[in-house]
């Protein structure tokens, strides 16, 4: 889906911008993954789990851009991706009402008003699709920083999937699951 490129300010005073991934973002996203799945078990990867390809990364976001269903955006600061959101609205006449969305950002931008502003656009662009009322989203029990952002732009929880995390030294995990009307 198409995404006019966005410039923002952190709280920090810095300049971030908000577009959809280019060809030259690729290595960017994978070492962004690679990156986040090591700084926190709040992802559903361990590191030694992101063994994408430059290429692949290249294809996917080729075929992210012409989907009717998927926005794919990637913010970056000082050049370097930050993070990243996804939009996945259901395709299937039963569901088509639905939307997924996911969002994950690196530490060092965390708390900087990168994620209220990547939730904003997520929700105005699912409210400029007419059949779309609602938006769904999981989220790893005791992510508490998530949670409270989740709540400030509007999900609440409605379920939760016991036992769905088993990290490698034996914890299992819930993830809740949330939603907000459009």
């Amino acid at each position: 889906m198409y995404y006019e490129t966005k410039e923002f300010t952190l709280k920090d005073g810095r300049t971030a911008v908000l577009c959809n991934p280019t060809e030259e973002h690729a290595q960017g996203l994978l070492d962004y993954l690679k990156q986040i799945s090591e700084e926190t078990e709040f992802v559903l990867r361990y590191p030694e789990e992101v063994n994408y390809t430059l290429e692949g990364e290249k294809r996917l976001i080729e075929s992210m851009k012409e989907s009717p269903y998927d926005a794919f955006l990637t913010v970056t600061v000082d050049g370097k991706v930050a993070g990243n959101c996804h939009l996945m609205l259901q395709s299937g006449l039963k569901t088509r009402h639905r939307g997924s969305v996911a969002i994950a950002l690196t530490k060092e931008y965390w708390g900087l008003g990168i994620g209220t502003v990547l939730f904003g656009e997520l929700i105005r662009i699912a409210q400029e699709k007419p059949e779309v009322n609602q938006l769904e989203l999981e989220v790893i029990e005791g992510n508490d920083r998530a949670i409270a952002l989740y709540k400030k732009m509007g999900f609440t929880e409605y379920g939760v999937r016991p036992n769905a995390i088993v990290l490698k030294d034996g914890r299992v995990l819930s993830e809740i699951m949330m939603l907000r009307p459009v």
